[in-house]
């Protein structure tokens, strides 16, 4: 088997080998001060969560600055370069109810009245073959930093990316610490290790897979597969099939939240949960359908095992994620890009998701349904071109014997404005 670290190895040697035979970016280099980068992003936040059945209701409210200073790389064979990257967040109002991973939180359970957060890292480049030490925002289908909050999920460590080989991308890395959106300590995920290793290849136009794999220790095993082909119609219209899933196994004394989503307390608990989705898109309409299952003896867990609260890289995931013990799920969705018809950057997506099937509680056909919809403009143009405003709202509704065991029936709206400043 094909270790992380021989992977690492391998990814070097590749380099070595092939560099002259292709387009190198270090080549294209300009320097360490004339290819920097730096902006920061303010956000005003609002997550309200209206819980039904005489639970408390969860509501935050927030301002933060997120900023991201980046060098460029040095010239010559081997470039080198730095980054820093941080928030700073004050609450907005009381923030009484705050459960919902947008503010930490006090020993008393009451909330910051502002806090920062940040690190940096250090980077090197050789022809295309790229890598990153120190605090990073990560987008791996088994190592995802949530950004879905008020500022993102940081993780500590070393991570290579590699593309000498034309449309294919290899990715290998170790990460020792892990610190979430709502989280002062940098490591408040109390992470060991999680060792990262995978592959993208796009083999044409429409047609592209993928594979991921995590090991994180002392917690769970995960292997992630996709594949994603485009058919081009006619009347510039398209059909899009897309397949993913994943394969998981727990380590024997792996502390997780599985007792939420299915069952705990079996030995060897494993989990294998897959997606198939076909997307059809006219102009500025696309129309999907997707159908997702889980197999196993547990539900899908992607809490606290290193693997952020973001890495579920499958179709039927809003509020709900549609994990549970042997739920199968079938969602339709319709997104309308209101481009089409004279206002651009303004787009509306709504979808409907139901799940069955559900192991839970001593009951075989527990049930969940959502009913989403989302608006987002974004300025094309102006003074405050690239700003943003997004408003959701999620409705959500489970049997009876879900309601204690997972999100329980809630109705949610979250509202985010998003301006950018470019600083150099």
């Amino acid at each position: 088997m094909l270790t992380p670290h021989k992977l690492t190895l391998a990814v070097l040697i590749q380099a070595a080998l092939l560099s002259s035979a292709y387009a190198s970016e270090q080549s294209e280099a300009k320097g360490f001060v004339e290819d920097a980068e730096g902006s920061v992003l303010f956000r005003t936040g609002f997550i309200h969560r209206d819980k039904k059945n005489g639970n408390p209701d969860q509501s935050s409210y927030a301002q933060s600055a997120i900023v991201e200073l980046n060098s460029g790389f040095t010239q010559g064979v081997v470039g080198f370069g730095v980054s820093v990257l941080g928030d700073g967040s004050i609450k907005l109002g009381s923030n009484n109810n705050a459960n919902n991973n947008m503010i930490p939180k006090h020993n008393d359970g009451s909330a910051y009245d502002h806090w920062g957060r940040g690190g940096a890292n250090v980077k090197a480049r050789f022809s295309n073959t790229t890598v990153v030490y120190g605090t990073q925002v990560l987008d791996l289908p088994v190592l995802a930093s949530n950004t879905g909050r008020m500022v993102p999920e940081y993780f500590e460590g070393t991570l290579l990316k590699s593309r000498e080989i034309k449309g294919l991308e290899l990715t290998a890395g170790k990460f020792t610490k892990n610190q979430m959106s709502d989280q002062i300590n940098s490591d408040g995920n109390e992470l060991d290790s999680a060792i990262v290793w995978g592959a993208k290849y796009k083999f044409d136009d429409q047609l592209s897979a993928a594979y991921f794999g995590l090991d994180s220790k002392d917690a769970l095993e995960r292997h992630y597969v996709n594949a994603n082909y485009k058919l081009p119609l006619a009347d510039q219209s398209s059909l899009t099939f897309d397949f993913s899933g994943y394969h998981t196994e727990w380590d024997k004394d792996a502390d997780t939240y599985s007792s939420t989503i299915g069952n705990s307390d079996v030995d060897g608990r494993s989990n294998n949960i897959w997606a198939l989705s076909s997307a059809y898109n006219q102009g500025p309409h696309t129309l999907m359908l997707a159908y997702q299952q889980n197999t196993g003896n547990t539900g899908y867990d992607y809490n606290m095992n290193a693997d952020g609260f973001q890495s579920i890289y499958l179709p039927n995931s809003y509020l709900s994620d549609f994990i549970g013990n042997h739920e199968k799920s079938a969602q339709l969705q319709y997104n309308l890009d209101f481009g089409g018809y004279g206002v651009p950057g303004l787009n509306w997506t709504t979808a409907f998701v139901y799940g069955w099937d559900i192991k839970t509680n001593g009951v075989d056909d527990a049930q969940e349904r959502e009913f989403f919809n989302q608006v987002k403009y974004t300025v094309q143009n102006g003074f405050a071109k690239d700003a943003s405003l997004r408003v959701r709202h999620s409705y959500y509704r489970a049997s009876d014997a879900y309601q204690d065991t997972y999100i329980g029936d809630t109705n949610e709206w979250r509202l985010f404005l998003d301006i950018p400043v470019k600083l150099f």
